[in-house]
């Protein structure tokens, strides 16, 4: 298995003296951020769907082992509401094609109130080229049926393991030969850090559920202070000393 250790997005201020030495402009910090991870999650994407050239230039900063998942934009998941998603996803799909081989998988984050419709969401699923891994990830209980994970299945889509405060708040399918983890919020200290009981919790999820030859992407969305920087590096250790083959992760402690 490679586990695929990253944060969702990379450009936040307070990250300047954590991740960032404080003397490096943000222009660069792409640069820094992929010489430290391997991977990143491109949350931006979903507020505004950035170019295929922007997604050429960002393919062009990054070294050739680094891999960006993208986050779908809102105009499909939160706007259609994956109604008539053939348009909108071949737009996506075109323009995050800018990344060439550098591109992975392909986030699926549902509104809240967007209710399980099994036909919908196999239609949408339909749309994406042949090979793409897409994660989705459901935010309103309804979806958490058989029916649901049979389309999951037969797609080889993966269901987003979500986790809020420290606990899952999706149910635990494997649903594809790959999987996909956010950590959006821990309950240690300070606020939103997650602690290492919790760390060690998923990586034994993570490593009972897939194998060797199985890809893994894991994703800290706790931004705020640096948290998600903190909590990736921490995950990617006690995974590493659990045997598992993660990708590069910063040492942290020149930096304070």
């Amino acid at each position: 298995m490679t586990l695929f250790v990253g944060t969702s997005g990379w450009q936040y201020k307070d990250w300047r003296g954590v991740l960032y030495p404080a003397d490096r402009p943000m222009r660069l910090w792409l640069e820094e951020y992929a010489a430290r991870f391997a991977t990143v999650e491109l949350n931006n994407a979903f507020y505004r769907l950035p170019t295929r050239e922007n997604f050429e230039a960002w393919g062009e900063r990054v070294p050739q082992d680094f891999v960006v998942a993208v986050k779908a934009s809102r105009y499909l998941t939160h706007i259609k509401r994956l109604r008539d998603p053939e348009e909108p996803v071949h737009r996506l799909m075109s323009h995050a094609a800018g990344l060439a081989d550098r591109l992975g998988p392909v986030l699926l984050q549902l509104p809240p109130t967007l209710r399980a419709d099994a036909g919908l969401l196999d239609t949408c699923l339909s749309f994406f080229p042949p090979g793409t891994r897409i994660a989705v990830e459901p935010r309103h209980d309804s979806w958490w049926t058989r029916e649901i994970r049979e389309v999951l299945t037969a797609r080889g889509a993966a269901l987003c393991w979500a986790d809020v405060q420290a606990h899952p708040v999706t149910p635990l399918w494997r649903t594809a030969d790959w999987g996909y983890v956010r950590f959006h919020e821990g309950r240690a200290h300070p606020w939103p850090r997650y602690g290492r009981q919790s760390l060690d919790t998923w990586v034994d999820r993570i490593a009972t559920t897939w194998s060797d030859g199985e890809d893994v992407y894991a994703y800290f969305n706790n931004d705020p202070g640096g948290a998600a920087v903190e909590d990736a590096v921490t995950f990617g250790g006690r995974a590493r000393r659990a045997g598992l083959t993660v990708t590069r992760t910063p040492e942290l402690t020149a930096q304070r």
